[in-house]
């Protein structure tokens, strides 16, 4: 149990995160069929780039806990946008469950701003 205490903030953080390291390497492998796939989304493709960015520096960040309040909040906000513009078709079950799966990330990055990165994060380092 105490080592559960000890380490599931970190273990928290690399599975919150890994979602979002993932997603932005598989955009960089498949950027043209993303930038078509946001356009006919209505979000420009020029915007690729920055979302590559904001996921794949915001995973990393998380899971080594530098500035985690901070990149929580932020992922936390990218989720419920994404949310809100490529998972609105709720008569789609798929996409409604992607939207309240994008929640329940948000959800849990609200943590990590609330409570900080725990154990064996960078933000401790005195």
């Amino acid at each position: 149990m105490k080592f559960i205490q000890e380490n599931s903030s970190f273990i928290g953080r690399i599975l919150i995160s890994t979602i979002f390291l993932m997603a932005g390497i598989s955009k960089i492998s498949d950027y043209a069929g993303t930038a078509i796939y946001m356009q006919a989304m209505g979000v420009p493709s020029g915007l690729l780039p920055l979302v590559i960015f904001t996921e794949i520096v915001g995973a990393l960040l998380i899971i080594v806990g530098y500035k985690t309040r901070l990149a929580a909040f932020l992922l936390a906000g990218f989720s419920v946008l994404s949310a809100l513009i490529f998972h609105l078709n709720f008569a789609d079950q798929t996409q409604s469950i992607m939207f309240m799966k994008n929640m329940a990330i948000a959800g849990g990055f609200l943590f990590l701003v609330a409570n900080g990165p725990g154990q064996w994060a960078m933000d401790n380092r005195k």
